[in-house]
């Protein structure tokens, strides 16, 4: 069934591993959707976003990373990845006020960023860690999507399979990915099911008085947060949401 002859309800899912305190665009995502699935019971993969992602300092970009426990477990899923040093957000929260202490809305914000940490201060499970983030920072802007944990679901286990099955639970009629996902999407698959696939535009973000110049876009959306406070939600959607669509 092709999806532009369907004259079922529009309804758009979004199905993506957890990051550590994405960047924007990840939450521009999320606000695009119905419905989001943090996709966590697949691979953990080493040197990636599930772990770390990087903030502004007076000395350039820095990576925050959550240490993780790998050794010898090469094929753990994100979910039963765990966190190899309990005291690894005391680190991170210094890092964050040296980075943004004298950012515009620092005073207002912080105390919003820093009760994240203390929630999962005790949390074991990085996928754990990452959902909380998501969810708090999510409610920051304001967005309603509601988010799912794929393990809500029964899935196959094909790349293609699993992610359809998870968006016929949800009823829904439209699929939207990153478009690092063209690489592995079967198109026929999902219109012989009757749902349509797009990608994600992060193309014409606006700029924002950001510190320590030059302007980067590709970091935690903490960033956008301490520089803007409430104000963040006019700067994280872009104004064409999708890249491509089949209908």
């Amino acid at each position: 069934m092709n999806f532009a002859s369907s004259s079922a309800p529009r309804k758009i899912a979004g199905i993506i591993q957890s990051n550590y305190i994405p960047w924007k665009g990840y939450f521009d995502l999320i606000a695009s959707c119905d419905d989001f699935v943090l996709l966590d019971e697949v691979q953990y993969t080493r040197r990636d976003w599930r772990n770390r992602n990087k903030i502004k300092s007076k000395d350039g970009l820095q990576w925050l990373t959550i240490p993780v426990e790998v050794k010898g477990k090469y094929d753990q899923r994100i979910d039963e990845t765990r966190v190899s040093d309990p005291a690894w957000h005391l680190a991170h929260l210094r890092s964050l006020q040296h980075a943004y202490g004298k950012a515009p809305c620092f005073d207002a914000v912080w105390p919003y960023v820093e009760n994240l940490y203390v929630s999962v201060a005790d949390e074991p499970l990085l996928s754990r860690i990452n959902e909380r983030f998501i969810r708090g920072i999510a409610d920051y802007l304001h967005i309603p999507t509601p988010i799912h944990r794929s393990t809500e679901f029964s899935a196959g286990a094909g790349k293609n399979e699993r992610l359809i099955e998870i968006c016929e639970r949800l009823g829904a009629t439209i699929y939207v990915s990153g478009p690092a996902a063209k690489v592995y999407m079967d198109r026929s698959l999902w219109s012989g099911r009757g749902i349509g696939v797009r990608y994600k535009s992060y193309s014409g973000y606006p700029e924002y008085p950001q510190l320590h110049p030059p302007f980067e876009h590709g970091v935690s959306v903490l960033d956008l947060l301490f520089n803007l406070g409430p104000k963040a939600v006019e700067f994280f959607r872009t104004p064409a949401p999708f890249e491509t669509s089949d209908e």
